[in-house]
């Protein structure tokens, strides 16, 4: 990962935007009769933390399983640098896009360490014989993964749990245990699903800062979360969905302020009294 320059933005220093990173043009994604995803366009470009929110059923899982290889869309593309994705989670892994999942997904019986390795294999080429008879190259592979996985470990501020179990670690450290697997990965671009949830106030803003200092070594991030203010202090720009389709696509500013935002949280007929509750 490297540093790249930054700029002063809304009073903090924020990575200048680079190339585009990720373009996705008129996704859909359709379960027989059910639309999820219809027709969302989205971008991200390097040094760039956006968000994508909207209420329960919006499609917003379903959308990063499209833009992550998970499903394959009903109609549109995903591009990962202009280069058009397969729908495949393990190619899209190896283009250099990576992701967390909304419910932890550990190995819990491994520790921190082995969990953060586990990562590391998409980059290895040690074939099966030589994985099996533990040759030269298995064994440079596998300390110089063992080597990486620690460094990550520290970057997320777990080095001195490498060798806990990941079972029996408190559940904040168990979302940035994940996080250092996704970044094992030697990602350009990594996808959080709700990376805040069940957390206290304090996880939480450990959460923030940790997303901050991967953006800072040149990743691109998107992040889905219900809690407004983490997002709305968080990214650059935020996608609002809403039944599947984008309803919002702006700074933090501009979709916290569009009354369409509170309206689809709250209801229409509450709008007025509750406005302020969804900016906070």
């Amino acid at each position: 990962m490297t540093v790249i320059d930054t700029e002063v933005q809304d009073g903090r220093a924020r990575p200048q935007r680079g190339a585009k990173v990720l373009d996705a043009e008129q996704v859909t994604m359709r379960f027989g009769g059910l639309v999820a995803v219809n027709k969302v366009d989205f971008d991200v470009h390097e040094g760039e933390i956006v968000g994508l929110i909207g209420p329960n059923g919006a499609g917003k899982t379903t959308f990063f399983n499209c833009l992550t290889g998970m499903y394959k869309p009903t109609s549109g593309t995903v591009k990962f640098y202009g280069e058009v994705l397969p729908p495949k989670p393990r190619a899209v892994v190896k283009a250099g896009m990576a992701r967390t999942f909304q419910n932890i997904r550990l190995f819990g019986n491994m520790t921190a360490l082995e969990n953060v390795m586990v990562g590391r294999y998409c980059r290895t080429t040690s074939g099966a014989i030589t994985s099996v008879l533990h040759g030269p190259k298995y064994r440079r592979e596998e300390a110089e993964s063992r080597s990486r996985a620690q460094e990550l470990l520290d970057f997320v501020g777990l080095g001195k749990s490498s060798e806990l179990l990941a079972r029996n670690m408190p559940y904040g450290d168990q979302r940035r245990l994940e996080i250092a697997r996704a970044l094992a990965t030697d990602p350009k671009l990594i996808l959080l699903d709700e990376p805040t949830a069940g957390m206290n106030p304090l996880e939480t803003q450990q959460a923030m800062d940790l997303i901050f200092k991967i953006r800072d070594q040149g990743l691109a991030v998107v992040v889905i979360e219900h809690d407004m203010r983490f997002i709305f202090q968080l990214c650059d720009r935020v996608l609002c969905l809403v039944r599947g389709e984008a309803l919002v696509w702006g700074t933090p500013g501009e979709v916290q302020s569009d009354p369409r935002v509170v309206e689809a949280y709250i209801g229409g007929s509450e709008l007025e009294d509750d406005e302020d509750e969804v900016q906070a």
